[in-house]
């Protein structure tokens, strides 16, 4: 019986079906014909068993994504609709959480995630902020392997940097002041699992060390404990920053950089999944009348209009907060005047103003007071888009730092649509601009601020 027990052990991994059912057949021959089984035999069986079940898993795996990447062959992809390469996700079984459109880049972050899936490889996920990358990382976890195991998300920007190595690796009792007993970290508390670093550009050189030595050797050390741990955790990390620039400017390590980029995926921002809008709409919509515990807001034509032309600079997460506001200020129907006034479009007329301020000397328009993009860009044109950064940059007097807090979009994406239409924020300093003083009377003053920028 040992002899047969030994031999399943050493028996390679399986590559097909009918191995797996030979190596089924047998264990039922060792319990069929067993008079007696000893502890360390039940144990060494049922260790087989384990194997053989996660075998199979791996095979349906495989056998599911081997014919998805057969359908999503180039040639393939290319006659494929949108909505055909959408509906196949669906068939296939992906399952995702929310709505999705069928935008070409979406679906392609979405393909890649697919095939991604069922591995244990490391994924980075970039994209502005609000577009969806912890969602992203969840449909990950719940398509792989481990979907059943714990999925644990950290914020490594929100984490003290005196604290980041307790809270990912955990502490003994008494290996720093306030320690009172030992502490799983989000390392150990994911063993098994996923763990998900969101912003993982915010953490310091420092804690990339540490990271990257979990990545290679699979182990952790506890604050204050010299014993190591294993711990098997499948990484997807998240990032609005350009991570490949920080690594040329020192200030995220390289090594570390192309440790989580094996898997690469890249979520569009929503103005160019506009597809996506009116599903999104709909979607919280419904979202904010359970949780209100109210009937969905209906929307005026305007309204719905201007939801479906914003440009939404804070992305997905900026919808979701507008449409809860419009669900819990208005009554049965939604307008204008339910909107943030931050948001809301200028008066009629004064979007043709270019220069800050009218004939007449009235307050100069206030970027913060645009549609952020749209205002601008309704029918997303360059030319109106061009013309909005223009009248932004003059508003703010080049300064390209307080132009992107103004209309609350990241940086570095303003810096490149700025380079798009060939506008330097140099050209736009030292000039004379128009601002009110506190008794509402206008005059001329000089600005020079330089945000630090350089030339865009």
């Amino acid at each position: 019986m040992m002899k047969i027990l030994d031999q399943i052990e050493d028996t390679s991994p399986a590559i097909s079906y009918a191995g797996l059912i030979e190596r089924i057949e047998i264990l039922r021959s060792t319990l069929r014909w067993s008079s007696r089984l000893e502890r360390t035999d039940i144990d060494k069986l049922l260790r087989q068993a384990t194997s053989l079940r996660d075998e199979v898993m791996q095979l349906s795996h495989k056998e599911r994504f081997v014919q998805a990447a057969a359908a999503a062959e180039p040639e393939q992809r290319a006659e494929q609709s949108r909505g055909a390469r959408r509906q196949a996700l669906l068939e296939r079984s992906f399952i995702f959480e929310g709505t999705f459109g069928d935008n070409p880049r979406l679906l392609e972050s979405l393909e890649i995630a697919e095939k991604a899936a069922p591995t244990d490889l490391p994924v980075l996920i970039d994209g502005e902020s609000g577009t969806g990358k912890e969602l992203m990382a969840k449909v990950i976890h719940a398509n792989g392997s481990r979907s059943d195991k714990p999925f644990i998300s950290v914020n490594c920007g929100a984490i003290p940097d005196n604290l980041l190595e307790s809270e990912l690796f955990g502490h003994r009792k008494g290996a720093f002041t306030g320690a009172s007993n030992d502490r799983k970290g989000k390392f150990e508390s994911a063993h098994t699992g996923t763990i998900f670093l969101d912003e993982i550009g915010e953490l310091p050189l420092a804690g990339q060390v540490k990271l990257l030595r979990v990545l290679e050797a699979h182990e952790i050390q506890r604050v204050g404990s010299d014993e190591t741990i294993a711990v098997d955790t499948r990484i997807v990390a998240a990032t609005n920053r350009n991570l490949r620039k920080l690594s040329e400017e020192g200030r995220f390590r390289e090594d570390l950089f192309y440790r989580l980029s094996v898997i690469h995926v890249t979520l569009p921002p929503l103005r160019e999944r506009r597809d996506e809008i009116p599903l999104l709409i709909a979607w919280f919509g419904d979202e904010a009348a359970g949780t209100l515990k109210r009937r969905p807001v209906r929307l005026t034509p305007r309204l719905r209009d201007f939801l479906l032309n914003y440009a939404y600079p804070g992305n997905i997460r900026e919808l979701r907060n507008v449409m809860y506001r419009i669900s819990c200020l208005a009554g049965d129907m939604a307008d204008m005047d339910h909107l943030p006034t931050d948001m809301r479009p200028a008066a009629p007329g004064t979007a043709a103003l270019q220069t800050g301020a009218n004939s007449t000397g009235q307050e100069p328009i206030s970027v913060a007071n645009l549609m952020s993009l749209s205002d601008a860009k309704r029918a997303a044109s360059d030319d109106a888009e061009k013309a909005f950064l223009e009248r932004g940059l003059r508003e703010v007097n080049g300064t390209v730092a307080e132009l992107a807090r103004r209309i609350d979009m990241n940086r570095s994406h303003l810096q490149m649509l700025l380079k798009k239409h060939g506008l330097h924020s140099k050209d736009f300093r030292n000039r004379n601009v128009l601002s009110t003083n506190r008794n509402g009377t206008a005059e001329h003053a000089e600005h020079a601020e330089d945000d630090g920028e350089g030339d865009t």
